[in-house]
């Protein structure tokens, strides 16, 4: 564990966690609090931000990072679709561009940053639908499936799987795979992890992550697949690369979802790094070990859409003949 990681931790403990002990969620201070302390990083030279707002009618709202000169983000020969953690009530594409601006610089791809309507306004399904309606967008504006990786952390990353289950059971070609940061699987908290890591997580209290799942289902089953995909059915799904701390209490999202996923025939990677904090990729360039993860993410994303468009290919030849 780096000194830099322990440094966050630290903080994390000071300053975040406080707030997930009190008996109830302010959801207004949770964004003012997120939207003061964002950092922002400079936009890696060579690439562009383009920003989204929907005012065209397309569901696409976000933003872009892409090559500043070149052929359009869609054309490239992977594609990552991009959703944010924060609970489904906070956080945004901004708060996230540490994670974003490493993967698409790593990965030689352009990235969009999903800025997906949040609970309690949009209570679920809204994120889903959002997610959903922009791998459609991608697709239509010429990506083809094979090329994409849908990506997420936390809250991001359990709907990242659930848009996987959502688009299988619609009959939507899947994309190539998906990389999912401490995944938000369970929205019930049933996991072992939610008591055992209780004290031990610098970031959240075990009591808090069911408390933040009413904010986003409303009367919705916290079993409801779409919602928690731990309980959805996976088989059929393409690869999955997870990565989470061993200290979190969300321990136990991700290693039920891999266990699920492989007992369903999933290609499924798991990585649990030890003592890292929740989604430490965020804090990329700062902490060594966020540096070290978005690299085997990224090369995740390069790898299976690289074997996916093989595929692809193969397939097409053989279909010809």
């Amino acid at each position: 564990m780096s000194w830099q990681s322990a440094l966050a931790c630290w903080f994390l403990r000071r300053q975040f966690r406080p707030q997930t002990l009190k008996p109830y969620i302010d959801v207004e201070k949770a964004r003012a609090l997120t939207a003061k302390r964002a950092w922002s990083p400079d936009v890696p030279r060579g690439w562009r931000l383009r920003e989204l707002d929907g005012a065209d009618g397309k569901p696409l709202r976000g933003e872009w990072i892409e090559r500043a000169h070149g052929e359009p983000a869609t054309s490239a020969p992977a594609t990552v679709l991009y959703c944010h953690g924060g609970g489904y009530y906070f956080c945004s594409p901004r708060t996230h561009r540490s994670i974003v601006f490493g993967l698409a610089t790593r990965a030689n791809a352009p990235v969009f940053s999903l800025d997906y309507r949040l609970a309690p306004e949009h209570r679920f399904p809204a994120a889903l639908d959002d997610a959903t309606a922009a791998y459609r967008q991608l697709v239509a504006e010429g990506a083809p499936p094979e090329s994409i990786v849908i990506a997420g952390d936390s809250a991001g990353g359990g709907l990242a799987l659930a848009t996987l289950v959502a688009l299988r059971d619609a009959g939507d070609p899947l994309p190539a795979g998906a990389v999912l940061f401490s995944p938000w699987t369970d929205l019930a908290a049933t996991g072992a992890s939610i008591v055992d890591n209780d004290g031990a997580d610098p970031m959240f209290s075990g009591p808090a992550i069911a408390k933040a799942a009413k904010v986003y289902l409303g009367d919705t089953p916290a079993t409801h697949p779409y919602a928690s995909p731990l309980y959805a059915e996976l088989r059929g799904l393409p690869p999955l690369f997870m990565m989470v701390g061993s200290t979190e209490v969300l321990l136990d999202d991700s290693r039920r979802a891999a266990a699920s996923a492989r007992a369903a025939g999933v290609d499924c990677e798991l990585e649990v790094w030890k003592k890292m904090p929740h989604v430490w990729p965020i804090f990329a360039p700062f902490i060594p070990e966020a540096n070290r993860a978005l690299d085997r993410a990224a090369a995740f994303v390069v790898r299976t859409t690289s074997r996916a468009a093989n595929a692809a290919q193969v397939s097409n030849a053989t279909s010809i003949v």
